[in-house]
């Protein structure tokens, strides 16, 4: 298994799941900055952080997220990624931070239990371009 600083930031995702390849895209197009890193679940670095965070290696119901040392789930981890984005996506964060936590966090779930029913799956991860592949640990 590759390590990973606690200062990295690794998402780790479902790397056959048409929406969370969509959520990939979508961080990879927003985060100038380059903090994020990125793991799929079917590989043997993000089955060990799954397993080291409590979620099941082989159906997480939430993509996990690690920063500062720490794991963050569900809606938290994805409005501290929005918010890390700054200007408009800081506005949305907050917008989804002020939903009751509970509510939230169980339509985000709902969403995650049905994702290929809903989004659909691919036969095989993704595979990133030339100028992503240094951000996915293998």
């Amino acid at each position: 298994m590759t390590t990973h600083p606690a200062s990295e930031r690794v998402l780790v995702f479902d790397g056959v799941c048409v929406l969370c390849s969509h959520w990939v895209g979508f961080v990879l197009r927003h985060d100038r900055r380059r903090l994020y890193k990125f793991a799929a679940m079917q590989t043997a670095t993000g089955q060990a952080l799954l397993s080291r965070h409590g979620l099941d290696p082989n159906d997480p119901k939430s993509f996990l997220l690690l920063e500062g040392g720490r794991g963050y789930m569900d809606t938290d981890a994805l409005i501290r990624v929005l918010r890390s984005f700054g200007g408009h996506w800081r506005m949305v964060a907050m917008m989804i931070r002020v939903l009751p936590r509970f509510f939230r966090d169980a339509l985000y779930r709902t969403i995650a239990r049905n994702r290929y029913k809903l989004f659909g799956r691919h036969d095989v991860c993704i595979v990133p371009s030339a100028h992503t592949a240094d951000r996915f640990l293998s």
